[in-house]
C-alpha cells in the first residue's frame, strides 16, 4: 500500500504587530511570516478509520485523539470532500510544541495537503472557512513554504516581494509562555501596522527594515519568562547575527545570519553554552521548495 509523505515546516514570525481587537475578543495582527527547513514529518496511508501515531524527540504529551489538530484537520477534509476512507497517519514530532513556531498549525496544514494527495481530492484554499476555523496560524501554514504577510486574525494573507537568501538560528529556552497570559499582559492593543516592505531587498535592506518593526508580544513574554530576553541578547551579542527577535508568542527566538554555514557555527556556540536549550540552524525556505 502506497505511503504518502509531507513535511510541516516551522513557521517563524519575523514581525508581529498587534493592531486591534475585535468585539469577540480576537486580536488583529500584522506579521511577516517565513518558513524554515526544520520540520515535523508526516506520513499517511489509506485505512478504514482515522488513526494517529506519534514519535520523535517531542512526542511526549502530544495527544492522538480528536483533540489533536491533525485529527480535526483529517476529519474536516474527509467531510468537505465527501471521502469515506480513513487514514493511518504517523507524526514524527521534531518541533517543540507551544513554542511560537506554529508546529501544531503546521501539522494541521500539512495533514490537509497530505490527505488530499492520498485520497486524490483537491486540497483547500487557505481562506476556506473550515481552514480558518482550525486556528489562526493554519491559513498561513497552508501557504508554506512561501513567505506571506499575515493580517486580520490570521485569515488575510498577502504576497511579499522576493526576500533575500539568509538562514536562521532557532533557540528555545526550556520555559512555558501561555499565549493567553501573554495577550492578557499586553498594554497596547491598537499598535500601528508594519511599514511597507521595500520591493528590491538585499539582506542589508531587510535587516534595516526589521529593526524598525516589532513583536508586540515580546515584552510581556519576557516579563513572564526572562530567559527569552537572555536568548535574544545572547544572539544579538554574536557578531555573525544580523538581527534577533522572538517568534510568535514565544518562547522560540531567532537570529538571522547570512547563510547556513554561519547558522551552524552560531548554533554550535549556543548549544555549548546552553546545553538545556533547543537550538537548530535552519534555512529560510523559498516558494516552491520541497
Amino acid at each position: 500500500m502506497k505511503i504518502f509523505k509531507r513535511a510541516a515546516p516551522a513557521k517563524i514570525n519575523l514581525t508581529l504587530h498587534i493592531t486591534g481587537q475585535r468585539d469577540d475578543g480576537y486580536h488583529l495582527l500584522d506579521s511577516l511570516v517565513v518558513f524554515a527547513n526544520v520540520a515535523d514529518q508526516l506520513t499517511a496511508r489509506r485505512g478504514p478509520a482515522f488513526d494517529l501515531t506519534v514519535s520523535g524527540p517531542f512526542a511526549q504529551g502530544v495527544p492522538t485523539d480528536d483533540s489533536n489538530l491533525i485529527m480535526r484537520a483529517a476529519r474536516m477534509l474527509a467531510q468537505v470532500r465527501n471521502v469515506r476512507d480513513g487514514a493511518a497517519i504517523t507524526l514524527e514530532k521534531n518541533l517543540p510544541h507551544a513554542a511560537g513556531i506554529g508546529s501544531g498549525s503546521a501539522d494541521a496544514a500539512a495533514t490537509v495537503k497530505l490527505l488530499a494527495d492520498l485520497w486524490g481530492v483537491p486540497t483547500l484554499a487557505p481562506s476556506t472557512p473550515e481552514i480558518v476555523a482550525l486556528g489562526a496560524d493554519v491559513p498561513v501554514c497552508m501557504r508554506s513554504p512561501a513567505p506571506a504577510r499575515m493580517s486580520g486574525i490570521g485569515d488575510l494573507l498577502g504576497p511579499l516581494p522576493a526576500l533575500p537568501s539568509c538562514a536562521l538560528v532557532l533557540v528555545r529556552p526550556p520555559v512555558d509562555v501561555p499565549t493567553g497570559a501573554i495577550f492578557k499582559a499586553l498594554t497596547n492593543r491598537t499598535g500601528t501596522a508594519m511599514d511597507p516592505l521595500p520591493s528590491d531587498l538585499n539582506l542589508d535592506a531587510m535587516i534595516d527594515w526589521l529593526q524598525a518593526q516589532r513583536n508586540d508580544l515580546a515584552a510581556p513574554a519576557i516579563k513572564i519568562a526572562p530567559d527569552i530576553g537572555k536568548a535574544i541578547a545572547k544572539l544579538n551579542a554574536m557578531p555573525a547575527v544580523r538581527y534577533a527577535g522572538m517568534s510568535g508568542s514565544g518562547a522560540t527566538c531567532f537570529g538571522i545570519v547570512k547563510d547556513m554555514g554561519t547558522a551552524r557555527q552560531v548554533a554550535r556556540t549556543m548549544q555549548l553554552s546552553h546545553m538545556g536549550w533547543w537550538v537548530a540552524p535552519a534555512e529560510v525556505l523559498k516558494p516552491g521548495a520541497a
